[in-house]
This record gives structure tokens, C-alpha cells and sequence, in this order.
């Protein structure tokens, strides 16, 4: 029989949920993801169990926001749909954080 494998905290993890979502909400996941600077798994734990989610800069995050930026660039002058607006106020509140070496914590 195969060796169990154990995450990094010593958690044997052998339960699969699978989910369904729109291509949209994929996109909105996956940008929230990348801004994280967590897995997706990690993401999608933390999220459902209501943790907060810590970001702390890396050249990962640093990229990640720099990408939204530039998303952003380019619908300066166009409507912004709600999840863009939503997208924005927390990419700039991470900036603030990051910029003020806060413990702030960001809710993603």
C-alpha cells in the first residue's frame, strides 16, 4: 500500500468536494485567488470556514496587483460591472496596508 501523504501541519486531507460555478465566477475566483497569494485550495478552505485571510507582500502579491491595476487601466472610461467595483476597493485598500506596514487584515 502507498505511503498517506500529510500537508505541512500534519493534516491527513482524503475528502474531495468538487463545485460548479459559472465561467464568471471562475474568473472572479481565480482573480481573488492570485491576489491571495494562497493556493486555491488554501483560498477555498479559509474562505468557507470564514477565516480571515491574511496577504502579505511578496513579488507573487506585488505581481498579482500589479496585474488588476493594469486590468483596471484598461476599463478606466467603460462601465465597471459590481465585481470590478468590489475588485478595486480591495486591491487598493492591500495597497494601503502594504504601504503602511499595518497588520490590517483584508477581507478577499
Amino acid at each position: 500500500m502507498s505511503k498517506k501523504n500529510l500537508d505541512r501541519k500534519g493534516r491527513f486531507r482524503n475528502k474531495i468536494v468538487s463545485v460548479r460555478m459559472s465561467e464568471e465566477e471562475a474568473k472572479l475566483l481565480d482573480r481573488r485567488v492570485l491576489l491571495s497569494g494562497l493556493t486555491k485550495q488554501d483560498y477555498i478552505i479559509n474562505s468557507i470556514l470564514d477565516k480571515e485571510i491574511a496577504v502579505y507582500g511578496s513579488p507573487y502579491v506585488f505581481r498579482s496587483l500589479h496585474d488588476e491595476l493594469i486590468h483596471f487601466a484598461k476599463l478606466y472610461g467603460t462601465s465597471i460591472d459590481s465585481d470590478d467595483e468590489e475588485m478595486m476597493v480591495r486591491v487598493l485598500e492591500m495597497i494601503l496596508a502594504m504601504r503602511s506596514k499595518d497588520k490590517k487584515y483584508v477581507k478577499l
